[in-house]
């Protein structure tokens, strides 16, 4: 066993796959610990929120600020409030309203902004504008109020009995503010999600939930597919035919398509993480049974099981002691392709919209299931969905890889 043990972990591939693995779970279980925040908290007012870091405005105003005077500050300022499609905007409305296009310089931020505020009028509809164009240049005229002001932005305060606002302070626009000064600051790495829930949290938890589910219905398929297809090969005659009829016919049928008519039968208030598990278990156990089959047929006859039948040990102990340990190690490799399978069929499930019930736990199904039906691949949001396509895929890569490392160990005829 010591040796056996060596050679695996010996395994180049074994250990990339160990470590993807480990990696992967190691997260799903410290994340928590440190974010302790619910899964499916809605954090944001909105959807789809950018990933990045997120300020208090408020009490960013009343953070000390320190003075830093930076040359491209200003220039940023304006690209971010003024971009590149803004500015071509600006120019075909001018256009548009008449003006010769040899007059307008879209680079030329203060002339341009001075040419849009003499001639810009919302009442004005040129020809073959919608009312979504029209509504944009209103935003844009709104947004770009002010652009070229070099003054500081005033605070003030309303006076509740004369109902006139007080000037408090002023901040320059060469004001900062040290962003571990602030009370309130949130780190969304991965931003949020249709409903406003961090992805990030949410990705983790539904990681830890899709693992759980792919380890059940694993371990259930392996289990039946090993107990019927060592009773199978050993005992063959009549129960060899009954099994193999009862397999052949869940062989005929898709397992996927056995599967969504088992789930769509069921409720979705019934259609919780355990019950998609078993459910998926109970339809993923027939090439498991037909490979243990094969191997205990090429077993059953071997010198030590005939020395066990002539000193009369019964079936089971045969079974148990005499041909399972020989197949220990293909057991072993079922078990970890099929928690990957079953890990790949939630997600299948779920995007059908056949997943576990939305108001209990995330799965990475049901946040592919959200992304698409918010149409996250369309707008680009890809935050929403890119993430959990990666995750599954390392999951099952690295089971993959592991399955292909534990093969070069125990069979012989793939060894280097």
């Amino acid at each position: 066993m010591k040796y056996t043990i060596q050679q695996i972990f010996q395994s180049g591939k074994f250990i990339t796959g160990f470590s993807i693995f480990m990696t992967i779970l190691l997260i799903v279980i410290i994340y928590p610990l440190v974010i302790p925040d619910p899964p499916l908290k809605i954090i944001a007012q909105g959807t789809f929120f950018e990933p990045g870091i997120y300020v208090n405005v408020y009490d960013s105003i009343n953070t000390p600020f320190y003075t830093l005077n930076l040359d491209e500050a200003a220039d940023r300022r304006i690209a971010n409030r003024l971009g590149d499609e803004d500015r071509q905007a600006i120019k075909e409305w001018l256009v548009g309203n008449g003006m010769p296009e040899a007059e307008i310089d879209p680079a030329n931020t203060e002339q341009l902004l001075d040419q849009w505020f003499n001639n810009f009028d919302p009442t004005v509809r040129l020809p073959g504008m919608t009312n979504a164009d029209r509504n944009y240049y209103i935003r844009l005229n709104n947004n770009i109020q002010g652009l070229l002001n070099t003054s500081g932005a005033v605070i003030a305060e309303l006076d509740e009995e004369t109902a006139v606002l007080t000037e408090k302070a002023t901040v320059p626009q060469s004001a900062y503010v040290n962003v571990n000064d602030v009370p309130n600051v949130r780190v969304l790495p991965l931003g949020t999600d249709n409903f406003g829930r961090d992805v990030l949290t949410e990705l983790v938890r539904a990681t830890g939930v899709s693992l759980q589910i792919g380890l059940v219905a694993g371990s259930i398929a392996t289990l039946i597919g090993l107990v019927l297809g060592l009773v199978s090969g050993y005992i063959g005659g009549f129960v060899d035919d009954t099994i193999m009829f009862v397999t052949n016919l869940f062989t005929v049928i898709p397992s996927f398509v056995l599967l969504i008519l088992i789930s769509f039968s069921i409720s979705q208030e019934q259609r919780g993480a355990t019950t998609i598990a078993v459910v998926i278990g109970f339809t993923s156990w027939v090439w498991t049974a037909r490979a243990v089959r094969s191997q205990v047929i090429s077993l059953r006859n071997r010198d030590h099981v005939n020395l066990s039948k002539l000193s009369g040990h019964s079936i089971t102990h045969i079974i148990v002691r005499d041909i399972l340990p020989y197949i220990a190690s293909y057991v072993v490799m079922a078990l970890i392709l099929q928690i990957s399978s079953g890990i790949l069929a939630e997600a299948g499930l779920s995007i059908l919209g056949l997943g576990p019930k939305t108001t209990d736990v995330p799965t990475l199904g049901l946040m592919m299931n959200w992304a698409m039906i918010y149409q996250a691949h369309i707008l680009g949001k890809w935050w929403a969905y890119f993430p959990i396509i990666i995750t599954i895929a390392l999951i099952a890569f690295s089971m993959n890889l592991m399955n292909t490392g534990l093969d070069q160990v125990f069979n012989p005829a793939l060894r280097d």
